[in-house]
């Protein structure tokens, strides 16, 4: 049984203002469970809300929803846990839902009400940037006791990661581009990578370029190659089996319908764009092409687990991906250090 009364957390009050506020912790429901959060990440949507291009969410919202901590309390209907283990989390859900009866737990419709989810002192948001966070035990998955909570934050991400490159079904040894160095482009590429297919990744900031080479991705810098021209060359004229979209832009829409190859090419919309990016397709081409086009945004347990299995064997290291760890006072700066320095990822550690 924890004795803390209070948990302090990090909220966007508004666009570019980030604080620190603190509230009582909730008495626990039977079906959840009392985190002591050990490591939270500042991912793109977060610091998108912070810049104002994430118009679609709302303030205060307790941002954070990468995040992985140790269980310190539980109700008493919790099953398959127990005091003391880490675990990552994923969306909440009822379990009982037609999507969380067919697995599909991050469309519940009952608990999974997204990042503008009401709690009732008046925040938006999951609370995983906090000291300590409530979940519903549905919500949570195991974690390697031994795993660096640094490095268990990105179990989430990586696992819509995981989800997009299922969708996509590829091969090994097939040819796969990313467009976007980003966070979440160069986690692609790292996967599609694990997975035995040839990946190179296209970008233009100088930045991005530098760490994704030191992390051995092939990288073409279009600034000095035009990217549909290097994936000509690297195929022989063929075109890419797969192209996976990292940003959100119509001019990179328009680079993957070049880039696929003539039949059975496919593309996944990893990333959305504010405002909304244009593809530039008619249904003749996707008929006669047999192109498929499908997209991802969130992810389940289930994909959790299997990128948990990749990172056991050795496929994943992604604790060397994380350029800046800071404590929850000093939020404001990290948000700072994105924008002003290009840091890729930041995670935040509620407790130091």
């Amino acid at each position: 049984m924890s004795e803390r009364k209070t948990t302090r957390f990090a909220v966007l009050e508004a666009e570019r203002v980030v604080k620190v506020h603190e509230r009582e912790i909730p008495a626990l429901k039977a079906d959840e469970v009392l985190i002591k959060n050990g490591a939270c990440n500042i991912c793109t949507t977060d610091y998108g809300q912070y810049t104002g291009a994430r118009k679609n969410l709302m303030f205060p919202m307790a941002w954070g929803h990468e995040f992985a901590g140790t269980i310190v309390d539980m109700g008493s209907d919790v099953k398959e846990f127990e005091v003391g283990e880490m675990v990552g989390i994923g969306y909440d859900n009822c379990g009982e839902c037609e999507f969380c009866k067919k697995g599909l737990t991050s469309e519940c419709v009952t608990l999974g009400a997204g990042r503008n989810k009401l709690s009732p002192d008046g925040y938006h948001g999951g609370f995983g940037c906090s000291e300590y966070v409530i979940k519903p035990y549905r919500s949570l998955f195991k974690l390697n006791q031994n795993m660096d909570p640094s490095e268990a934050a990105f179990v989430e991400p990586v696992g819509t990661v995981c989800q997009g490159i299922r969708k996509l079904r590829v091969q090994q040894g097939e040819k796969i581009v990313v467009i976007g160095a980003g966070t979440m482009g160069v986690l692609n590429a790292l996967v599609a990578k694990a997975e035995g297919c040839e990946v190179m990744i296209t970008e233009m900031m100088d930045k991005k370029i530098e760490v994704a080479k030191e992390l051995g991705l092939n990288v073409v810098d279009v600034k000095e190659k035009d990217p549909v021209e290097a994936v000509k060359e690297w195929t022989d004229g063929r075109g890419v089996d797969a192209v996976i979209l990292a940003v959100g832009v119509t001019a990179a829409n328009d680079q993957a319908l070049e880039m696929i190859k003539r039949l059975h090419g496919r593309i996944l919309m990893f990333a959305a764009g504010y405002p909304a990016p244009e593809l530039h397709v008619d249904s003749n081409l996707i008929h006669y092409k047999e192109l498929q086009v499908c997209g991802v945004h969130a992810t389940t347990v289930h994909f959790m687990k299997e990128i948990m299995n990749l990172m056991e064997e050795g496929k994943l290291n992604l604790g060397k991906y994380v350029e800046m760890t800071t404590n929850i006072d000093n939020i404001m700066n990290a948000f700072a250090a994105i924008r002003d320095k290009n840091i890729m990822k930041v995670v935040v550690h509620p407790q130091e």
